[in-house]
């Protein structure tokens, strides 16, 4: 048996258990008893980060004396921890609610805490405050909230919070103030009434349903927010029982509908009344102006209509109306100018017409007044601005306002903003306006507005926005500018300013936005303009400026949008641009800019459009254009550039426009062209491009438009243009192309508007399929090698049959145009950041013609420009007669051809042709007369045929007066030529005399050559003799 222990060891044995068993009791106790408030509160500290807003929780002995936002009772338990607005991070999990037990308000509004609200709180169970708005807490509401039975006021709004608001907290029995707006809390479950509460905040949550029964069961709320939610369903008529001491009401922004309850005239404590936003009908209600009480009134966003009615003057109290959005349909009524105490209007967004009430002027106290967009009419009232010495805003901007500005708007001198654009206003601006040495912004924009830009300007050193674009306003630009130190936005764009910049310019050092384009303004760019700033925004394009762009003119590097095109700049572009990595639109184009195109740009990452065409740049294309990974519109046309395209070039994936035309580009297309799936418009005509063109192994592109004329390709007809099923125009011509015009033509680019093919190798017959295009508008084969007959198909052409549809889709289209070159003339540059487009920044789709003799370029008419050109082939046979179905033609060539037969008599029904070209072919007979109807021709060719007859007249016909039109024919007389026809017409010979006349003048000339052939024939051929017989009658007759 083994050896027992000593004895020691034994009792050392014995007595480990009752050792373990103490040393957990001990940790028990210990775990028990918490730590102390000190010691709680610099561990939460720690948690922090220990903010240095918390520095001075250092000592514990000095917790209620020297601790920030800490207060003790006389016992010296820590009763308060206010801690607003110190920029504190981290969360509350670390915070040890069980060490505070006598804390009886909490406040950590404004801080910057993160993570869930912890159910540890509950533990606090002296609280009657807690706040912990304006925070990033999110997570849900600890239901165990419910359980604080001192809280009177709780307040978790503006945070992340999310999920059902827990009914437990319905039940706090002593609840005041209760807001926990601003969140992304649902529907509480089985909330039940609160008695206690008086003010009620749950705006800017995801709460819906009909108004929450609850509410109205809790009797005592005098101040109740539900705005920015989804409720909807009628206003309860029975608010006035239900919730008898209301005072403050806000429903705004939510889906309300139904009428304005009349009822709401009995919540006589009501003085709040905002009920914005919502689908409510049914126009303003009269009963509303027996509300006394009311110093708020807000409806706008409604669909009520109706007049504004005029009991509103009664309501003496009111300081703040706002009806706007309304569908308002009436006059301004006089009565308002009785509300004495009103600071704020806001109608604007209405139908209001007729003038400003001159009794408005008996709203001395107004600070904000507002009717833009409306119908207003007349002059602004001068009495107003010395009657509202109080006033900060006026805008009566976007109506129909005439008359001069008033001078005695200087006298307003607290003003800061100014809104008058979009009016009629008149004459020059009041040099007065230069005393509102407050004001900030200025807009008179888009009125008739004319003389110069006063010189007093230069006191408004408050002002950060000044518009006065799209006026008559002429005169140079003041020097006085240079004093408006706090400008950051300038925009005098589209005016008739002239002259040089001022070099006072330079002196804005705030100025973020310059926008001078569609100017008369000529000279040199201050050269130090730009020096020091951060310039995001430029313009000085459409004026007559000179010499080179400041060298420091993005010397910040913060140029975004920048257009100086259409001047007379040049030398090379500014170095510092290629470093504005934030550019995304640039126009420099129509220029004498000079040097390498890529030493001039870098990598611009937010680059999405640029064109430098039309000066003189040249090298080649860097790979770093591959690096602009947003460009989508790039156009480079009418250049020197050179060299082969890279094939990094394929990366610009979101790229959709693409001009590089007029250029001195060669090589072949990468292999990998098709990569830019993006790509919508590519024009890449007029360089020395080569080779075939590259294929895709995509199913669909979205190409809209391709010229690749006047270059080197060669192969057959491209098959990849069978993938292009939203092409509209196709210019293939000039090339080397060669082999038949596929038959899918017809059917696989059923949108194409233009076909161009001229000057290729094209052999075979033209397809007949051409004819199911039914959208084709221009149709150029010319100087190809086809053969054959024209398509009898052809007179299906749908879009050349119908000038009417045509024209008016033409004069549409361009005043569509139009429309947008104005609309983009009234744009400021301060709005035009926002846009999607740009309608100037647009690829205009342009064709090379041959229109009347010579080769044209139609660009902004293309859509006018409907014609056939089948010249310089080897077609043959006749002239279909449905050909005269395509009414809509405005130039017909089927010049150097083998064609023959007569000229269709449909001809005359081509009402709208200008040009006309059947020269040389084989073309016989009499020129019909119903040619003469063609009242807009202007071109006519004829020449070299075999045409004969009298020549029509007409009233156009009589302008055509060059004879070699009709020239080298078999016989045609009448003007222009010198040949008369009178004796033809005298004895009014048929087509078929005339016949046997010229028959008569081949005898003659045969008779030298062949009497004995002509004996022979007198002999034996009896209709012969018949003939020599009339010939002489002839003869002897004349």
């Amino acid at each position: 048996m083994p050896t027992p222990p000593p004895a020691p060891a034994r009792l050392l044995h014995l007595a480990a258990p009752l050792l373990v068993v103490l040393a957990l009791a001990a940790g028990v106790a210990n775990a028990a008893t918490p730590p102390s408030p000190a010691d709680a509160l610099l561990a939460w500290k720690s948690s922090l980060g220990d903010p240095p807003a918390l520095s001075t929780w250092a000592d514990a002995a000095s917790l209620c004396t020297g601790w920030r936002g800490v207060a003790c009772d006389a016992a010296g338990r820590v009763t308060s921890l206010r801690l607003r607005g110190l920029g504190l991070t981290g969360g509350l999990d670390a915070l040890d609610a069980a060490a505070l037990p006598g804390l009886t308000s909490l406040d950590l509004n404004g801080n910057n805490l993160a993570g869930p609200i912890p159910a540890s709180l509950s533990r606090l169970r002296a609280l009657a405050a807690l706040d912990l708005g304006s925070n990033g807490l999110n997570g849900t509401i600890p239901p165990q909230l419910g359980d604080l039975s001192g809280l009177v006021d709780l307040r978790l709004y503006n945070n992340n919070l999310a999920g059902a608001i827990p009914h437990q907290l319905s039940k706090l029995p002593k609840i005041v103030h209760f807001d926990l707006g601003s969140n992304y809390l649902t529907n509480p479950d089985k909330f039940e009434s609160m008695p206690t509460v008086s003010f009620l905040s749950l705006y800017l949550n995801y709460l819906n349903g009909s108004f929450p029964e609850f509410l109205l069961r809790s009797s005592n709320v005098t101040y109740l927010d539900l705005s920015q939610n989804f409720f909807s369903g009628p206003i309860p008529d029975s608010l006035p029982e239900r919730l008898p001491n209301l005072r403050w009401l806000n429903l705004s922004a939510n889906a309300f509908s139904g009428k304005i309850p009349a009822s709401l005239v009995r919540l006589t404590r009501l003085q709040d009344l905002h009920i914005g936003g919502n689908n409510l009908t049914g126009g303003v209600p009269e009963f509303l102006g027996s509300m006394s009480q009311l110093r708020v009134l807000e409806l706008g966003g409604n669909q009520l209509g109706g007049r504004l009615p005029p009991v509103l003057g009664r309501l003496k109290m009111l300081q703040r109306l706002d009806v706007k959005n309304a569908g308002l349909v009436s006059t301004l009524p006089p009565e308002l100018g009785s509300l004495s105490n009103l600071d704020f209007v806001d109608l604007s967004g209405n139908h209001l017409s007729g003038s400003l009430p001159a009794s408005f002027v008996g709203m001395r106290k107004m600070r904000e007044f507002g009717v833009s967009f409306n119908n207003l009419t007349g002059e602004i009232p001068r009495a107003l601005f010395t009657g509202w010495p109080e006033l900060i805003t006026f805008q009566v901007q976007s109506n129909s306002l005439t008359g001069k500005i008033p001078p005695a708007l200087g006298k307003a001198t607290k003003l800061r903003i100014l809104y008058l654009f979009s009016n009629n206003l008149t004459g020059s601006i009041p040099t007065e306006l230069g005393e509102l040495a407050n004001l900030n912004e200025l807009d008179l924009s888009v009125n008739y507005l004319t003389g110069p830009i006063p010189s007093s300007f230069g006191n408004l050193k408050q002002l950060t926005r000044l518009a006065l674009f799209f006026n008559g306003l002429t005169g140079e630009i003041p020097p006085e500018i240079g004093n408006m130190t706090a400008l950051q936005i300038l925009d005098v764009n589209t005016n008739l300013l002239e002259g040089e910049l001022p070099s006072t310019i330079s002196s804005l050092r705030n100025l973020l936005y310059l926008a001078l384009f569609d100017n008369n303004l000529s000279g040199t760019i201050p050269q130090d303009l730009g020096k020091g700033l951060a310039l995001t925004d430029v313009s000085f394009a459409n004026n007559s400026f000179s010499g080179e762009l400041p060298r420091s003119l993005c010397a910040g590097f913060a140029l975004q949008n920048f257009t100086a095109n259409q001047n007379k700049f040049s030398g090379t572009l500014p170095p510092c641009l290629r470093n504005c990595t934030d550019l995304y639109r640039v126009r420099l184009d129509q220029n004498n800019f000079t040097g390498d195109i890529s030493e001039a740009f870098g990598v611009h990452p937010n680059l999405d459009y640029l064109d430098v065409s039309g000066n003189h740049l040249t090298g080649r294309l860097s790979s770093d254009w591959s690096k602009c990974n947003n460009l989508a519109s790039l156009f480079i046309k009418a250049n020197n550039i050179s060299g082969n395209i890279d094939a990094s070039f394929c990366r610009l994936s979101s790229l959709r426009s693409l001009d590089l035309s007029n250029n001195q580009l060669s090589g072949e297309l990468p292999g990998c062209w098709w990569n830019l799936q993006a790509l919508e418009i590519m024009d890449v005509s007029s360089n020395i491009f080569s080779g075939e063109f590259p294929a895709s192994a995509n199913d669909d592109l979205p190409l809209q438009l391709l010229h690749v004329g006047k270059n080197n390709f060669f192969g057959v007809f491209p098959p990849i243009i069978q993938k292009c099923m939203m092409l509209r125009t196709l210019d293939l011509g000039d090339n080397n192309f060669f082999g038949d015009i596929p038959s899918w033509i017809g059917t696989s680019v059923p949108l194409i508007r233009v076909l161009r093919l001229r000057s290729n190798n094209f052999t075979g017959i033209i397809p007949s399929e051409l004819s199911q295009l039914s959208d084709l508008h221009l149709l150029d084969i010319a100087n190809n090698n086809f053969i054959g007959s024209i398509p009898r198909s052809f007179g299906n052409l749908s879009s050349m049959k119908q000038p009417e549809k045509a024209f008016m889709e033409s004069f549409q289209k361009l005043d569509i145009h139009l429309l947008a070159l104005v609309q983009e003339s009234r744009v400021s540059v301060f709005s035009r950041r926002t846009e999607p487009k740009n309608p100037n920044d647009e690829y205009r789709d342009r064709v090379n013609i041959f229109w009347k003799g010579s080769e044209q370029t139609f660009q902004r008419t293309i859509e006018f420009v409907t014609g056939i050109d089948l010249s310089s082939n080897s077609l043959s046979d006749g002239i279909p007669e449905e050909i005269a179905y395509l009414q809509g033609l405005r130039f017909l060539n089927l010049s150097r051809n083998n064609l023959s037969g007569s000229i269709p008599e449909g001809i005359g029904s081509l009402n709208l042709l200008e040009s006309l070209d059947f020269s040389w072919n084989e073309l016989s007979g009499v020129i019909p007369r119903s040619i003469s109807k063609l009242s807009c021709l202007s071109m006519l060719n004829l020449s070299n045929n075999q045409l004969w007859g009298e020549i029509p007249t007409g009233s156009q016909l009589q302008t055509l007066v060059d004879p070699s039109i009709y020239g080298n024919n078999l016989g045609l007389c009448g003007p222009p030529l010198s040949v008369p026809c009178s004796d033809w017409n005298k004895f009014g010979m048929t087509e078929d005399r005339r016949e046997v006349t010229w028959l008569c003048y081949s005898v003659i000339l045969g008779f030298v050559f062949g009497s004995w052939l002509w004996f022979g024939a007198l002999v034996f051929l009896e209709s012969w003799r018949f003939l020599v017989f009339q010939f002489a009658d002839c003869i002897g007759t004349n």
